[in-house]
């Protein structure tokens, strides 16, 4: 059951790529910005300061995931275990619902779950603007750790599910598979030019991908429907 909460948490990545491209592709081409035009040119250069921006935003997300894990455990102490189970992973359900009709462009209220973590990014962002323009791919690392913690409907509904993967190492094992899963449509967005990327935002990609992500959702509440 683990290895397809951790499939189905790589595959929520994927699919829900669609949303990064329009969330952090702003900010992938934006470390291209401080490179020398030779630089730029070189696909090598590119993919080595893309790779070191999202290995730091991976480890922001594996070490939400941690936290959120933790979280979780401490839920399990308060209430009976089946309860505490059934509690988790019925939010976590309904998140990927929520996360589904956001991703297909049905219905947006993960919007406002995203305003929840406006009050950290406010106290965050200062910092990465001290990394611009980045020079090496050491501040790319550092302003991809920072940028993990952007508000995010996306994030925000797969930290839900940590909460409900059994303890820190399962949550960060969960988002570092999400996290994973993202990386293909990043890459893409910050080495090559807007082709790919314009097909991967359609409106009928989105729409698949939604139906997807959920799908898994309902999976997932009938997983929490099997505890009672």
């Amino acid at each position: 059951m683990e290895t397809l909460s951790y499939l189905s948490a790589f595959m929520v990545g994927l699919l829900g790529g669609v949303h990064c491209l329009g969330m952090c592709g702003g900010i992938t081409g934006t470390l291209n910005l401080g490179l020398e035009p030779k630089q730029r040119e070189n696909v090598g250069t590119l993919l080595l300061f893309q790779l070191s921006y999202n290995a730091g935003r991976i480890f922001s997300y594996t070490l939400a995931g941690a936290l959120m894990g933790g979280l979780g455990i401490l839920l399990v102490q308060w209430l009976p275990l089946q309860t505490a189970q059934r509690v988790l992973l019925g939010f976590a359900g309904l998140f990927m619902v929520l996360l589904g009709l956001y991703l297909g462009g049905w219905w947006m209220l993960l919007n406002r779950v995203e305003q929840v973590g406006r009050g950290l990014w406010v106290r965050i962002e200062p910092l990465g603007r001290r990394l611009l323009p980045v020079k090496t791919p050491f501040q790319a690392l550092l302003l991809g750790t920072l940028w993990g913690w952007l508000p995010c409907g996306l994030v925000y509904s797969m930290l839900i599910n940590a909460t409900a993967s059994g303890g820190l190492i399962n949550g960060a094992l969960l988002m570092l598979a999400f996290a994973v899963g993202t990386l293909p449509n990043l890459l893409l967005m910050g080495v090559l030019t807007g082709a790919a990327a314009h097909l991967l935002q359609s409106k009928r990609v989105k729409q698949v991908s939604g139906l997807l992500v959920l799908g898994f959702g309902v999976w997932t509440l009938y997983r929490a429907l099997l505890l009672g």
